[in-house]
């Protein structure tokens, strides 16, 4: 357990009493909101990225042109980077989200790591991307604050898995080749969590966690970080159980998971992604039985229909959130993969007035 104190004491306290009291609302995601816009390839690269390369970064007297390593790189689908070339389309899906009900916003930096941003030949905006994802959600959260400061909303600085598993080999044929390393994927982390705390982070959450293995690297990144700068952040952990067998994709229960990151003392443990509310529920109850942390909930709208939506309506998806309310099984909850500001806002609706769940006092099993 890291004893460092709190970067912000006032913030860190604030959310604490906040989930002593109520179950809190996350908001929902970020791509189905963006998908909504129809962008374009040059609304991805803005005037920045306009000529195939980063205009801030190119060498003097560079000369753009076939096998200068600069093109044949689509931006398009690169939504992190949005939050340099499109800023006010990231800041208006937050505004909406935390007019929905929402009390914490997740930053739009899902791929913001060397190993995803390696796709896009833009490894060089690690840092930038994470600390302006960052403001643009604390700037929307300070902003709706404001207005109503008896209810403080909080950022979430994100930690997306990654495109690669260090616990297995993408190789059927090579069973003991890794496409990555645990020191490759920490350091990784440390320069995204760097810029989520400069941009103004209230928690870092490792999330859509499909790996142990990769989550326990971004854990112990974060904690490097949070020993350079001298101070700390709470922290949240939330997996993805891949399908019908219970499992994540390196092969632990729901229970597995969470004694595999007890030792971290999370602020939450939680499952987001793959499923719906309804195939999420056994996995939630057994995190509700023994966490001895607040649960948190962030299922999609349902499963995929065949065109690759979802279908499941906000009045729908809110109903059965709700009976996980009522047995006492979350204290944070909200919506991932298509989910929108009216799934958050019927969410937020069915869980007003209802009790967060208790936390246990369990034996220490160490």
């Amino acid at each position: 357990m890291n004893t460092l104190p709190w970067k912000n004491p006032q913030r860190a306290n604030a959310l604490h009493a906040a989930l002593a009291q109520r179950i809190l609302i996350i908001d929902g995601a970020m791509g189905t909101m963006i998908q909504r816009h129809e962008l374009t390839e040059a609304d991805y690269r803005g005037t920045r990225f306009a000529n195939g390369f980063d205009a801030l970064f190119a060498q003097e007297g560079h000369h753009h042109g076939p096998g200068c390593g600069c093109e044949g790189h689509d931006q398009r689908g690169n939504n992190d980077l949005l939050s340099l070339t499109r800023p006010d389309i990231i800041s208006e899906i937050h505004r909406q989200y935390l007019q929905a009900g929402a009390d914490l916003v997740e930053t739009n930096t899902f791929n913001s790591t060397s190993i995803s941003l390696a796709d896009y030949r833009l490894q060089h905006l690690v840092r930038e991307l994470n600390r302006e994802g960052a403001r643009l959600a604390r700037a929307a959260c300070d902003a709706i604050e404001a207005q109503t400061p008896t209810q403080p909303r909080f950022v979430i600085g994100v930690l997306g898995p990654t495109s690669r598993t260090a616990s297995l080999s993408p190789d059927v044929n090579r069973p003991g080749f890794r496409a990555i390393t645990f020191n490759e994927l920490a350091e990784a982390y440390r320069e995204s969590a760097r810029g989520l705390i400069e941009g103004g982070a209230d928690v870092l959450m490792v999330e859509t966690v499909f790996d142990t293995l990769n989550a326990k690297a971004a854990l112990f990144a974060i904690d490097d970080v949070f020993d350079e700068i001298g101070a700390r952040l709470p922290v949240m952990i939330s997996g993805t159980i891949t399908d019908a067998s219970g499992r994540t994709l390196s092969g632990q229960t729901a229970e597995a998971f969470w004694y595999s990151l007890r030792h971290v003392q999370p602020l939450a443990i939680g499952l987001n992604c793959a499923l719906g509310a309804k195939d999420l529920r056994q996995h939630v109850d057994v995190l509700a039985q023994v966490a001895d942390t607040y649960v948190s909930c962030h299922p999609n709208a349902g499963l995929p229909n065949a065109f690759g939506g979802y279908d499941e309506t906000p009045e729908d998806m809110a109903e059965v959130l709700r009976e996980f309310a009522q047995s006492g099984l979350i204290n944070l909850v909200g919506g991932c993969c298509g989910t929108t500001p009216e799934h958050i806002h019927a969410i937020a609706n069915i869980m007003r007035g209802l009790p967060p769940r208790v936390v246990p006092q369990l034996e220490d099993v160490a």
